[in-house]
């Protein structure tokens, strides 16, 4: 049975007969040559004489064709011959031989055959003009055949790319030599850039850059990091022949042949229509930012100024005379407010921190002071055992914000009562670390309450978050102070974390904060009258002080809202003020104020009014020349307003609803400054 086709030959060839003995004439040794030649070629061969019968076959086709008895095949006719051998290509030969014999040259093909090529050539002898035969010579040429289509596809692949490099028109691709010059140029390029082939080749690609960032060295920059990195990208303006310029996205990358540097491949696209989209998103974030700055301001204003009357007028309430019932009746309705107004300054606070707009102030702070403040009040309403310790290592005085770090100790320690019927609570602050520049404190709230859930400990300080939200839920709350309580600690450079009570029942709640060290002892003694103002005598001090403060002062009133009007006149009076003036708008205030004899002692400005606000009727009051104490008395609570207000001429401020207590502080404090000395 046959061999496969293709089987490879062998290394070691027939053996040659001797030569014909030296009496054999020329011709006999001429022909044995031929004869020898065309047996035992390499190359695998057959003779025909010019009727297509075989006259001889190599040797080499037999072993390539596997055929054992060569003498078979002589004097067969080409048809029968193609029927005893597997020589691919010569049942389809008639064609090549035709082509051979019409034009007197060898005629060459390709074949292919169980997944291999071969070459057939053709090659007809003639000798004086007659055909004497043909040659037809067989060789695997699947090698040489697959490296040609390779070499073919690859000469497609790069002319089809250059095609496409040449008329794409949405790209700028072009070539720079290795000193940064253009050394090739497309559709594109000149679409983008302006330039045509014949004006930009040649010329550096700076070109295309503004003077700033020739003067800068942007273009040789970008060239040395290609070749440090392989590649650099870049976004920025970039200029067209006409001087116009395009927001352009840049991609240089570095081309090789072998170790030998060719120059950079440069792909620039045109995105100045998305950059004007980015503008234009930017520029309406900004006005959302502002417009919602704006409805919070106007929202804080329209709810203070109803909870103002509605808590002042609940403070005189309780200074009646009331039953136990009502009483108690009171009592919730000042706890509900309260509850109302935290719920308030929550959301106002986390506005500000989601927009950023949030800034820490730099007071000189007692951490001890604030802690123990916060702890007695609590006590004063706790219905657990209440715990303090403080580090005596904890520094007297340091740079921080007291009102942000109260809020924190004061929102742990809140929840943490609010969630422990039963057992303790304990607070401690202790200096976790201390350098040159700086306090690091650590405060934790422990206490054996309800505990956190596994399951919601990952979300606590998300804000709107609440690990119960079911329609039963016991403790009410928004959700946000936890979250206000995370932002805050960041912001004066600490974090804050939960962890379990490793007492089994219960939580930790910690947080850190970084208050730079005090370095003057001018500052220290600030801290100190600062610290002596803020004590807190009994609370019937300041009535009886502020009674005796009140006799014969003149205070005028500029408000309004006609239920504030009401509340604050009653207000005055029961703290001893009789001489109150009423002033509806920011214009009769001014008038009032100029043309009263004796002059007003105080004036309390409300901010919102018509015709002219509480500013500008406060910069007509000094633009007169008179220095009345005018304190800010408005709804509008965020952050930044108080010293707005200040700057703009104002002596002092004070939110809506008022605190009592705090108003009656502002009053002394207003009051003394206008006695002599």
């Amino acid at each position: 049975m046959a061999a496969p086709l293709g089987l490879p030959s062998l290394d070691v060839p027939t053996p040659i007969p001797p030569v014909a003995p030296r009496a054999a004439s020329a011709t006999d040794r001429d022909t044995a040559l031929a004869l020898d030649i065309f047996r035992y070629t390499p190359v695998p061969t057959i003779v025909l004489d010019p009727s297509l019968l075989v006259v001889d076959v190599s040797d080499s086709y037999c072993r390539v064709s596997a055929v054992l008895d060569r003498e078979q095949l002589l004097g067969c006719h080409l048809d029968a011959f193609c029927e005893k051998v597997t020589l691919p290509g010569l049942a389809s030969s008639r064609n090549a031989i035709q082509l051979a014999r019409d034009t007197a040259r060898p005629h060459q093909s390709l074949v292919a055959h169980d997944g291999r090529t071969w070459s057939l050539r053709t090659v007809p002898i003639f000798s004086h003009g007659t055909l004497r035969c043909f040659l037809m010579e067989l060789q695997d040429a699947t090698e040489a055949h697959r490296r040609q289509l390779e070499l073919e596809e690859r000469m497609y692949s790069n002319e089809t790319f250059r095609i496409l490099v040449e008329t794409v028109k949405d790209y700028a691709i072009f070539m720079l030599d290795p000193q940064g010059n253009v050394a090739t140029w497309n559709a594109g390029a000149q679409a983008f850039k302006g330039y045509t082939k014949e004006e930009i080749i040649g010329k550096h690609f700076s070109s295309f850059y503004s003077q700033k960032d020739r003067d800068d060295g942007k273009p040789e920059r970008e060239l040395r990091d290609a070749l440090r990195d392989g590649r650099v990208e870049d976004e920025g303006w970039r200029h067209r022949k006409d001087g116009s310029r395009f927001w352009a996205n840049v991609v240089i990358t570095t081309v090789y042949k072998g170790d030998v540097l060719l120059g950079y491949s440069k792909v620039t696209r045109d995105l100045t229509e998305r950059k004007q989209a980015e503008s234009e998103l930017i520029a309406a974030y900004e006005e959302s930012s502002k417009l919602k700055s704006e409805f919070l301001a106007n929202m804080s204003h329209e709810i203070r100024t109803p909870m103002h009357g509605m808590l002042s007028a609940l403070t005189l309430l309780l200074d009646t005379h009331l039953n136990p019932e009502q009483l108690e009746l009171a009592r919730v309705i000042e706890e509900s407010g309260e509850v109302l107004l935290q719920v308030i300054n929550d959301i106002l606070d986390y506005s500000k921190l989601a927009s950023g707009s949030f800034s820490i102030s730099h007071d000189i702070i007692s951490v001890p002071d604030i802690v123990q403040s916060v702890f007695r009040a609590q006590q004063k309403s706790c219905h657990v055992h209440l715990e303090s310790n403080l580090d005596p290592q904890l520094p007297k005085a340091a740079e921080g914000d007291s009102l942000r770090y109260r809020q924190i100790v004061q929102n742990l320690l809140s929840n943490a009562v609010k969630f422990t019927e039963t057992g303790y609570v304990r607070i401690s602050a202790t200096l976790q670390l201390e350098d040159a520049e700086a306090f690091t404190i650590l405060t934790e709230v422990v206490d054996s309450g309800i505990g956190i859930p596994a399951s919601a400990s990952g979300s606590l300080f998300t804000p709107f978050t609440q690990f119960d939200n079911s329609a039963t839920k016991k403790y009410k709350g928004t959700g946000l102070g936890l979250s206000i309580c995370k932002s805050l600690a960041e912001l004066m450079g600490g974090n804050i974390g939960f962890r379990p009570n490793p007492e089994g029942v219960g939580s930790i709640f910690w947080f850190t904060a970084k208050l730079k060290k005090v370095k003057q002892i001018a500052q220290l003694e600030v801290l100190q009258e600062k610290l002596e103002k803020l004590s807190c005598p009994s609370p019937k001090m300041p009535l009886r002080e502020i009674e005796l403060a009140a006799v014969d002062k003149r205070v005028l009133l500029a408000e309004d809202n006609p239920i504030n009007q009401k509340v604050m006149l009653k207000t005055l009076a029961r703290l001893g003020f009789n001489k109150v003036d009423l002033a509806s708008d920011g214009r009769e205030a001014v008038r009032l104020s100029m043309h009263t004899t004796p002059p007003y002692d105080l004036i309390l400005m409300d901010i919102n009014m018509p015709i002219l606000d509480g500013v500008q009727a406060t910069r007509e009051i000094r633009k007169a020349g008179l220095h009345i104490p005018i304190i800010a008395m408005t709804a509008n609570a965020l952050k930044g307003q108080k010293e707005s207000y200040i700057a703009k001429g104002m002596t002092a401020y004070i939110a809506k609803p008022v605190d009592r207590n705090l108003f009656v502080k502002l009053l002394l404090n207003c009051l003394k400054r206008e006695e002599p000395g």
